[in-house]
């Protein structure tokens, strides 16, 4: 089974660098599900604005400035997924703190960056 990546802040706009990440993602062979403010879709991947803490996430890449994460920690930390990747921009030393206190390995990285570098 592949492992999946939830990418928070999904948006339709080709500029976005979530809706490259999403592609970048499938081009390299990766599952993804997106979340998003609103619904779209980009490649065939459904932009959902919400989505249940059930899922098997492996890994989460963040598209949010940190003023708008506040309302993810509690779904991050139920979520509980092997990984997050705050991407350039979202850094927050104070989300990064609770979920490595819960386990949650942090990245301060670019997604993008670590897909084209076989990194990811």
């Amino acid at each position: 089974m592949k492992s999946i990546t939830l990418v928070i802040g999904a948006s339709e706009n080709p500029s976005r660098y979530s809706n490259k990440a999403i592609r970048a993602l499938l081009q390299n062979n990766k599952a993804v599900i997106a979340l998003g403010k609103r619904k779209g879709e980009v490649k065939g991947v459904e932009i959902q604005t919400k989505i249940s803490t059930d899922k098997k996430v492996d890994t989460v890449t963040l598209y949010l400035n940190p003023n708008h994460q506040k309302q993810y920690e509690d779904f991050l930390l139920e979520l509980c997924p092997k990984r997050v990747i705050f991407n350039p921009g979202t850094e927050s030393f104070e989300l990064q703190d609770k979920l490595e206190k819960a386990g949650i390995k942090t990245l301060n990285a670019c997604t993008l960056v670590l897909l084209a570098t076989n990194q990811y």
